[in-house]
């Protein structure tokens, strides 16, 4: 039901805003607590989105198999499986600090509330960017207990890099989505257009990384990394066209997964050596 593999998507944005909230490495606790909540949130919400999508993934050729459409699990082990994360994620919370507690509905809310949006808005990709992009942002609040504006570069950058990606893997159920009068942007604007958006926000993912050099302080192992993250974001759309989707699954799984993990060594990499830019 959940590929726990697919956490790399989100938790290394997470640490990347924990680290870059405590200056360098931070507490156990606090890192401990950190990967607690992100674990139960994304689980949370796969889990959900699995309950939600049920009857429509069972119509859908490619995800006919999934373990709910086929009655491998049953509908009240999902449900107790999603409460189960999701009291994880707010009980993480709560050990982080007040203000990590008090936002934790809220986060609920929007990965949650992610599930029900292609059902009435093309802008569901965004909205799944923002459910990921509010790891950097809970990093962040869990280190440093306060908002500021390098998490919401990050927090930017990572709404536009999901929101890309998420676009191009939408492209595969264009004819589906459209019989089943889903709203996507593939959907809607066809696959040409769609690539092109995605391409234009992963341009957009770029510029924020690069934008948080001078406001966090960042030098040159960090910029490299973002061109290592920038060729990775080029040969991802070089796999993939209107007419040929068959090596989309490289582009969305192996390639994105590591741009998570870049970002976040990057960052560690640039603390730990800091060669400033004009050094």
């Amino acid at each position: 039901m959940i590929k726990f593999q697919h956490t790399l998507f989100a938790l290394p944005f997470a640490l990347a805003g924990m680290v870059l909230g405590a200056g360098g490495l931070p507490e156990a606790r606090t890192a401990i607590w950190v990967v607690v909540a992100m674990v139960g949130a994304r689980s949370a919400a796969m889990a959900f989105n699995r309950i939600v999508d049920r009857e429509i993934d069972a119509r859908n050729p490619r995800t006919a198999g999934r373990p709910l459409p086929t009655g491998r699990l049953s509908v009240g082990f999902a449900w107790g499986f999603t409460l189960a994360a999701a009291a994880g994620f707010v009980a993480a919370a709560a050990m982080l600090n007040p203000l990590c507690l008090a936002l934790s509905p809220i986060a609920l809310a929007v990965i949650l509330g992610y599930s029900f949006t292609k059902r009435f808005t093309s802008a569901s990709h965004f909205v799944l960017g923002l459910a990921l992009g509010m790891a950097p942002m809970g990093g962040w609040l869990a280190a440093r207990g306060a908002f500021a504006l390098p998490p919401l570069l990050l927090t930017a950058a990572v709404l536009a890099w999901t929101a890309g990606f998420d676009i191009l893997y939408a492209c595969q159920d264009l004819d589906f989505d459209r019989r089943e009068r889903l709203f996507s942007i593939p959907a809607r604007w066809g696959a040409a257009w769609a690539l092109r958006l995605a391409a234009g926000l992963h341009v957009v993912t770029v510029a924020m990384l690069a934008a948080l050099v001078p406001v966090a302080g960042l030098g040159w192992i960090y910029l490299g990394g973002i061109a290592l993250i920038a060729a990775l974001l080029l040969y991802e759309h070089s796999l993939v066209s209107p007419d040929d989707l068959r090596r989309l699954d490289v582009a969305f799984f192996r390639v994105n997964a590591w741009v998570s993990v870049i970002v976040l060594l990057a960052i560690c990499a640039d603390l730990a050596f800091p060669f400033r830019i004009g050094a």
